[in-house]
């Protein structure tokens, strides 16, 4: 059994959770030594429809590439649930299927639907008192098992700091096991959301190139008192750009021997998925053994 996020935590160190979109991902993070992986929905709704991040992807969507990921991933994967999709019976039933796949946790935010992602702007947020009840399904569900639910707040981009600061320490006071205070706008803001939530309840920062944070080493957000590091798009825009870079090419040149050296060869590419293994086991099978 791979261990739980709460367990990760419980070393010390800052847990970084690259983001994801699909299993190939997922096991390329895990490839590279990170102990977690993060499903993002930014990479989801790039990948699955190739549109921003801006509400349109649905549960159904979401679940459907959870199952996928949580069954290649040898490593806990967390998913971004968005706003769970409605009220607190839809997020007990969101919650309900990913326990269901084998996730370890979920990030859930209190955007009015349809939302944004996170450092876009036009985000608007529900009540304290319409939020707080959908975490608690979400805890409720989940009950004792090792399934790590993330409050997150956009409050800071609509209402100012201060009501994002007071929204953190009802989400931890709530019991979440993590609180998410989205795209605080400097080192100083992301210390004043640390010293108003209880030092005992792990802090989420989230590292988005070119975004509204100011981008840290996860050192350094681990010194500030960050547990959770969350890296969401940068394989993504790795990828995009290598795709345009060799499609671009393809179409310039008729062939793609100039970016060879940027490939991956087709022999590594099998070896990596596992086609010898798939190959020793089915002739095992047809063997009789």
């Amino acid at each position: 059994m791979p261990p739980s996020i709460a367990e990760l935590l419980a070393t010390g160190e800052p847990v970084v959770l690259p983001g994801v979109y699909d299993a190939l991902s997922a096991r390329l993070a895990a490839a590279a030594g990170f102990r977690a992986v993060f499903l993002s929905g930014f990479a989801m709704a790039a990948t699955r429809l190739g549109r921003p991040d801006i509400g349109l992807l649905t549960q159904t969507e979401v679940l459907d590439t959870a199952r996928l990921v949580c069954a290649a991933s040898p490593c806990p994967v967390v998913v971004d649930i968005d706003t769970g999709w409605g009220g607190p019976l839809n997020v007990e039933r969101t919650v309900a299927e990913l326990l269901r796949l084998g996730a370890a946790g979920c990030f859930l935010e209190d955007q009015e639907w349809p939302k944004r992602c996170g450092h876009l702007e036009g985000k608007r947020i529900v009540p304290l008192d319409e939020y707080l009840p959908k975490l608690h399904a979400a805890l409720r569900i989940r009950g004792d098992r090792p399934f790590h639910v993330t409050a997150r707040t956009d409050a800071r981009a609509v209402a100012g700091l201060d009501e994002a600061v007071r929204r953190a320490r009802a989400y931890a006071e709530a019991g979440a096991d993590a609180v998410f205070v989205e795209a605080p706008e400097s080192i100083d803001e992301m210390t004043a959301v640390r010293a108003a939530v209880p030092r005992h309840v792990p802090l989420v920062a989230n590292m988005v190139e070119q975004g509204k944070t100011p981008v840290r080493t996860a050192a350094e957000l681990g010194a500030a008192g960050y547990g959770l590091v969350v890296v969401p798009v940068a394989g993504l825009l790795a990828s995009a750009h290598a795709l345009r870079d060799v499609y671009r090419t393809l179409r310039s040149d008729g062939e793609t021997r100039a970016l060879a050296a940027r490939m991956l060869g087709f022999a590594e590419m099998n070896a990596f998925l596992g086609l010898d293994e798939l190959y020793r086991r089915d002739a095992a099978w047809r063997g009789g053994r």
